[in-house]
């Protein structure tokens, strides 16, 4: 790669969140493209630091990053009875936003063909031999970019049609106990002990940093978001009446929400623009997780660019969206019970089977013997109502980022 221009480059990646510092990590990696990330200022568009957690076997290159990793995983059933399992070849990595920020923004910074504009990116679109980007810089006035190809991760001025959409929404306390309370050894990806809600479903988040640390999120799949007063109210329960934590501080916080929805995201914006992350339709809508996805989808790109053609490929294949479709209308209408339906698939599903269904990379032999062990009937009612089902436009949630 050679130094791009002031104003080009091969690759321009709008937004540097989880999405668009992977795609750029990835490309910088594989020296497949010149690279300017356009990343806000800082100030009120500036997202506040987040966590993302997946699932990994071995190296990924992203181990400078991760603050944390756990081999066993845990779930409560809503009757109290803990699932715990041993996912090998499987960990499940813990990410800090700042940390990968420091990662890629490093990379960026030692690397001939890649570099960080601190601005706004106010449009976006395709232009004869590539496409440009309209930015208002932080000291005002404007500067136009040219590519060959854009990568837009910001999120979506409107949401696509769709049958179902519900909303994963959480906020979380790092806490710091004044007691070992924690298991550094254990994650708690769902806790169904708190009190669920009329319809939808709720779940506790435990991840241990310490033995007097942790990260502890209150969670929902629902049609809207809570208060910050709700939320606060069903943390303080959870932490002091079902973890017994005893006396603690909150040292920091984090809030989301997340779409869950078998909506179509299109991703292609234009000749030369692509939308990626949560936009092009990153996130598992089951389960609310996306940066697997984005890792997956990022080195595929760097792969499609190096060897000269521009087929971008899909997030998740056809048989995971079809089966993510047909869950959350069962879960919407009621027709299962959520938390028993997820904490069934930890008992009767081995653990590395099932963390590779939830990622989408399952085979269909392996899917179909899943499926029969979730409530058959129900999902087979479900299945058969959905195509005559109409896909209806909805508001855009409050911007979040999935911290899965």
């Amino acid at each position: 790669m050679t130094l791009p221009s002031a104003d080009t480059s091969d690759v321009i990646v709008v937004g540097g969140g989880a999405a668009g510092l992977s795609l750029a990590h990835r490309l910088l990696e594989t020296s497949s493209a010149t690279v300017t990330v356009i990343e806000p200022p800082d100030g009120p568009l500036r997202p506040a630091g987040r966590t993302w957690c997946y699932w990994h076997a071995g190296v990924d290159g992203l181990e400078e990053a991760v603050g944390a990793s756990w081999d066993v995983v845990r779930v409560y059933g809503a009757d109290g009875r803990p699932v715990a399992v041993e996912p090998a070849p499987f960990t499940y990595r813990m990410v800090r936003s700042t940390d990968y920020e420091r990662l890629v923004h490093g990379h960026l910074a030692r690397s001939e063909g890649g570099r960080v504009l601190r601005a706004t990116a106010e449009s976006v679109h395709s232009v004869d031999g590539g496409a440009e980007v309209r930015c208002r810089l932080p000291e005002g006035g404007t500067r136009t970019l040219h590519a060959r190809h854009v990568f837009d991760s910001r999120p979506l001025t409107a949401m696509p049609p769709a049958r179902t959409q519900l909303l994963q929404h959480f906020r979380g306390w790092f806490v710091r106990t004044e007691t070992e309370r924690f298991d550094p050894a254990v994650a708690d990806l769902m806790d169904f002990r708190v009190p669920q809600p009329a319809h939808g479903l709720a779940f506790g988040y435990v991840l241990p940093l310490a033995p007097d640390r942790a990260l502890v999120e209150y969670t929902e799949f629902s049609a809207g978001a809570l208060t910050t007063e709700a939320y606060e109210t069903a943390l303080g329960h959870y932490c002091r009446d079902i973890l017994g934590l005893g006396a603690f501080t909150v040292d920091d916080t984090e809030q989301g929400v997340i779409p869950m929805t078998d909506a179509r995201f299109p991703r292609r914006a234009g000749a030369a623009v692509f939308r990626i992350g949560t936009a092009g339709g990153s996130t598992r809508p089951a389960t609310g997780y996306t940066f697997a996805a984005s890792q997956r989808q990022s080195g595929a790109i760097a792969a499609a660019l190096r060897d000269g053609h521009g087929r971008i490929p899909a997030p998740y294949g056809r048989r995971a969206l079809a089966m993510d479709a047909i869950l959350l209308r069962a879960l919407d209408t009621g027709r299962i019970n959520g938390p028993d339906f997820f904490t069934d698939l930890f008992r009767r599903v081995p653990a590395e089977r099932l963390l590779r269904f939830l990622d989408g990379t399952t085979s269909i032999r392996e899917e179909w013997g899943i499926g029969l062990r979730t409530p058959v009937r129900p999902m087979l009612f479900t299945a058969a109502e959905l195509p005559f089902l109409p896909r209806r436009s909805r508001p855009v949630p409050r911007r979040g980022e999935s911290n899965r």
